[in-house]
């Protein structure tokens, strides 16, 4: 085993503004931000189980809004820093740019590359604990906002070695308009991990519910796949799965096809989820695309003159990357593209060359996905022609327009909304309450289709998808281009009732599937309309849920000559009370749609919308019990 000590901690830069600025280093001071400390934190236990010297790690909410992370690692060195002289464990919480990583001698694969997470969490914490288990003594030091409070103490002794860090996020200075850690979004990270690295058991226990889960996974990302793919039918009878080391660079991936119509693509660098994609994702693609194409000729299952695109052999298409290197490129602060280019001609290489073999030595499998690809071929040419017809041309054309889209006057998208209406009659009264100036109202009649179950070319025929997407202007697909939607705030508007939900969760799948720049560009979403109305002489409330009812209730005190309404839909209000209530920036309240967790969308959208029925059942009876203000 290589020795881990103070001489491997190397120091860029002191500890400089993190409190004053913290955004620049955490993104912003709302949730996400909150959950990034956890998340740092977590990644320097997980760069330890990537070292292979870790295989347990520990997450624990605790009642007090502080959390901590536990692993059995080989604990942060505690021994005198050669330029600090005070401990290498104070030097990593105290000094910005310290840490491990950055010659890549102790860690050679690691997801935490910047090296600020201890020392950012530190400063941003009201207080920070760490234990230390090393050496045969366990060690422990307090910090206070960044400061030390106590020195490095050896308070008992052990056979055991990790690091243990629990932290309580300054709620009162920095995070003051989150409380608390949430519970599923955590989860969904851990299981993630879990998933992407094999023999590492996780557990997170959170002490405000009691609840405690276990995750672990030795199937790997082929136990990934089947798992996003549980409301699919899958085409093969068990997942395509590499895992090959060249020199330095690990390339594990796993796919299959099912019966939907959606690709399903997850990459990974180092744990960090690629969302943008980047050099290895572009070269899996490539070699998918050529390897079918050679097999298919090569075994007389497609023409000579016949080609399959990159679009046609994706359809259908579940698959995990994974790669870990020692020298990760992120593009952007937020780490979501690997940028290094040597990295896509391994991919490239190494998977047409297991995935070829795979298809050889599964014929059958073979068949079947080539011939999926063929009808999305033909499919494709189908929706080509639909395209055209749905391409929003330029402003001075807005006659092409929808005929029932009331347009606003503004042509800057910057300051324009679209509100997409639940039906004619509220549709109306949103016409006659908006703002003319900057507010558009496009009317939905009924339930626009499920595109979960169909292709692009019936997807592209149905006339109010049709209207949505000519009206928006960006494109559909992969031509999809945020910089041409023509309002940079589209408005999911429906009732505050079941049959609502229906409605606004068939949207939500057609922009999560069709549209996703514009979710993953922050435009979409969904408008918040009141559920009462509570009247007193001249005064009156409007609340959005049965506690702000109850509170106000409360607060009245007997509530004599109380008028209370509960709104069934928006056709009850009329124009002025829509527009006071739902659309007016003054006082409105929407909801923006973002993807926090890609993997668990995916799963969920296949789950809820897809053709397998037991699946769903058994996924509304797990969370049933989660559902509140449900209307029978």
């Amino acid at each position: 085993m290589r020795e881990y000590t103070a001489k491997d901690i190397r120091v860029l830069k002191g500890l400089e503004a993190v409190r004053r600025r913290p955004s620049m280093y955490i993104g912003d001071t709302g949730k996400r931000g909150l959950h990034h400390l956890l998340y740092e934190i977590l990644d320097n236990a997980v760069d330890e189980a990537l070292a292979g010297y870790c295989d347990t790690i520990r997450v624990t909410l605790h009642a007090d809004g502080s959390a901590s992370v536990e692993d059995n690692g080989r604990g942060i060195p505690v021994d005198p820093h050669p330029e600090f002289g005070v401990p290498a464990v104070e030097v990593v919480m105290t000094q910005l740019h310290a840490g491990g990583k950055f010659e890549g001698k102790v860690y050679q694969i690691s997801g935490g590359l910047h090296g600020v997470g201890a020392s950012v969490v530190n400063a941003l914490s009201e207080w920070l604990e760490v234990v230390v288990k090393r050496n045969g003594k366990i060690y422990r030091q307090r910090f206070r906002r960044g400061e030390k409070v106590t020195d490095l103490e050896v308070v008992g002794e052990t056979k055991e070695t990790g690091t243990y860090v629990r932290f309580k996020p300054d709620y009162e200075a920095i995070f003051k308009n989150v409380r608390e850690f949430d519970h599923e979004l955590i989860r969904e990270r851990i299981k993630e991990l879990a998933f992407l690295i094999q023999g590492v058991r996780f557990i997170l226990k959170d002490e405000r519910t009691g609840e405690e889960e276990e995750f672990y996974y030795a199937g790997g990302l082929a136990e990934f796949v089947r798992y996003l793919d549980e409301g699919r039918t899958p085409l093969v009878r068990h997942p395509f799965y590499m895992k090959v080391q060249r020199d330095s660079v690990e390339v594990e991936i796993a796919l299959e096809y099912n019966d939907s119509y959606v690709e399903t693509l997850l990459s990974f660098a180092n744990t960090i989820n690629t969302i943008e994609g980047g050099t290895h994702l572009t070269g899996f693609r490539k070699a998918l695309t050529r390897v079918l194409n050679d097999y298919g000729k090569r075994n007389g299952l497609l023409k000579e003159n016949e080609a399959l695109s990159g679009e046609d052999v994706r359809e259908g298409l579940t698959a995990v990357i994974h790669v870990k290197l020692p020298d990760p490129q992120f593009e952007g602060q937020t780490k979501t593209k690997l940028g290094n280019s040597y990295i896509g001609g391994i991919v490239e290489s190494l998977f047409a060359e297991h995935f070829f073999r795979f298809l050889e030595e599964n014929p059958q499998d073979a068949a079947r996905i080539i011939e999926k690809a063929l009808i999305a071929k033909r499919s494709r040419e189908a929706a080509r022609k639909a395209r055209e017809l749905t391409r929003r041309k330029s402003f001075l054309e807005s006659d092409t327009l929808p005929g029932k889209l009331a347009d606003c006057i503004s042509r800057d998208p910057k300051e324009s909304e679209l509100f997409l209406v639940e039906g004619e009659s509220a549709g109306g009264s949103a016409k006659q309450g908006r703002d003319r100036q900057f507010q558009a109202i496009l009317p939905l009649k009924g339930k626009i289709l499920n595109v979960e179950k169909a292709r692009l070319n019936k997807v592209l025929t149905n006339e109010e998808i049709k209207a949505i997407i000519t009206a928006i202007g960006a494109g559909i697909g992969e031509e999809c281009d945020p910089s041409k939607a023509r309002y940079h705030r589209i408005i999911l508007m429906v009732d505050a009732d079941v049959d609502g939900s229906h409605i606004k969760t068939l949207l939500l799948t057609l922009f999560y599937r069709y549209m996703r720049p514009l979710i993953e560009a922050g435009y979409v979403y969904v408008a918040q309309p009141p559920l009462y109305r509570v009247a007193k002489g001249k005064k009156e409330w409007y609340l959005h849920s049965d506690e702000e009812l109850e509170a106000l209730l409360r607060e009245l005190g007997d509530g004599g000559n109380l008028t209370i309404q509960r709104y069934k839909g928006l056709g009850e209000m009329n124009p002025e009370q829509l527009w006071k209530t739902t659309m007016d920036p003054k006082h409105r309240v929407l909801k923006r749609v973002t993807l926090e967790d890609t993997a668990e969308a995916e799963r969920l959208f296949s789950i809820l919308m897809g053709e397998q029925v037991e699946p769903r059942r058994r996924f509304i009876e797990e969370n049933a019990r989660k559902v509140v203000n449900l209307d029978i």
